[in-house]
């Protein structure tokens, strides 16, 4: 499974769909014009004509090699300043005396308009559309040739560019939309996990706490339990909202075996049920980044919680580590197990979410998790697996 995809504000879809679309334009005009370079240096006369012929082939050549090895770092200058494109179609029109229209130089000329529309839009591929259609009346006028349909051609392939070009804007538009939208439900699920993975959980154990408290041999020792219970929730309401209005997820690595440990702990003084925390693997638990370490922990966390509320064990162990290059997390209990049958679309229909959020939480970070019997003779074990070098790249 693969992570969510974000999209970087600086690098748009319609600059990519041009890119793509003018170097193969470039990478055809360059093979065009190595097959008619032959055609137009030995049609050129000697002297100062086939030096400027063999000019011509030099500048139109390379000009369209660049274009093609590097629009990245050449494209942005040809698109700010379309007297780059008139110049090639000049140098052009030298080979086109020598080698004639006829040749393969005459696909080159109709690329041109092309070129234009994706770039310039109407204004330019109307230029260059009348430019092209006059450098070929002129060369047919002196004699090279027969008239063709080229300079009709020519406009053609313009008003081709620019719908070529409109097509595009208006896919990138359309993607930015789907992308937007995928956002937003990507974002009401992550909330409605959030909710249900903290503040629902906490307020449940409080609504618990405060029942028993009428009927409590201590009633202030379990007032302390409520008034605990309450600050938590506040808290977790606090740090759901403070996250919603940060940019981005906090910096920074986590200790994932010290959070795991204190974690355990909590848990037992909680619930009263044994848990244990240990290292697996040949070596320790590295430093995760904070957005990943949150959902692991979240994952966890809800193992636990989800054996102790439903499983009744009487023993929870929680393991962590590297093992043959994955970081793989454990929870295990001995309580009485999943029931036979349990799917999670069974469980969204009956409105049981924890099983569900921990399933697309792994599934956000690209891991693999398997909840079942698993390794253990009976209750059940949750394990995550998440390569280690998907971890540190990210």
């Amino acid at each position: 499974m693969t992570g969510p995809v974000s999209m970087l504000a600086s690098v748009s879809v319609e600059a990519n769909a041009l890119q793509a679309v003018c170097r193969q334009i470039f990478g055809f005009r360059l093979a065009m014009i190595a097959l008619a370079s032959p055609s137009a240096l030995l049609g050129a006369a000697p002297g100062l004509a086939s030096w400027l012929v063999g000019a011509a082939v030099l500048v139109t050549f390379m000009g369209s090699y660049v274009m093609f090895r590097d629009w990245e770092r050449f494209g942005p200058l040809l698109l700010r300043h379309p007297a780059l494109l008139a110049a090639d179609a000049l140098f052009g029109s030298l080979l086109l005396v020598t080698a004639g229209p006829q040749s393969t130089l005459g696909y080159v000329s109709v690329c041109t308009p092309l070129l234009a529309g994706l770039a310039y839009g109407w204004r330019g591929a109307a230029f260059f559309a009348c430019l092209e259609s006059l450098i070929l009346l002129a060369v047919y006028a002196a004699g090279v040739g027969d008239p063709t349909l080229l300079p009709g051609l020519c406009v053609i392939t313009g008003a081709l560019g620019v719908t070529l070009r409109n097509l595009l804007f208006r896919f990138g538009a359309a993607t930015r939309a789907l992308a937007a939208a995928q956002a937003g439900e990507e974002e009401r699920a992550r909330l409605a996990r959030d909710m249900h993975d903290s503040v629902a959980k906490t307020l449940h154990g409080l609504a618990l706490a405060a029942d028993a408290l009428e009927a409590a041999a201590d009633p202030r020792e379990q007032a302390g339990v409520v008034a605990r219970s309450a600050r938590r929730a506040a808290a977790e309401s606090r740090e759901l909202l403070g996250e919603l209005r940060r940019p981005s997820y906090v910096g920074g690595e986590v200790d994932l075996a010290g959070e795991l440990t204190s974690r355990v702990e909590d848990f037992t003084r909680r619930s009263g049920i044994e848990a244990r925390y240990q290292g697996v693997g040949p070596g320790s638990v590295p430093p995760v980044p904070y957005a990943v370490a949150r959902q692991l922990l979240t994952i966890a966390s809800e193992a636990m919680e989800n054996a102790g509320r439903h499983a009744c064990p009487t023993r929870v162990d929680v393991s962590a580590g590297v093992v043959a290059g994955l970081l793989r997390i454990s929870v295990c209990d001995d309580g009485r197990g999943l029931p036979p049958g349990t799917t999670l679309d069974g469980l969204r229909r009956t409105g049981h979410f924890g099983v569900v959020g921990m399933v697309e939480r792994a599934a956000g970070l690209g891991a693999r998790i398997r909840i079942g019997r698993g390794g253990v003779a009976q209750g059940t074990e949750v394990r995550l697996e998440l390569p280690v070098e998907g971890v540190a790249a990210r």
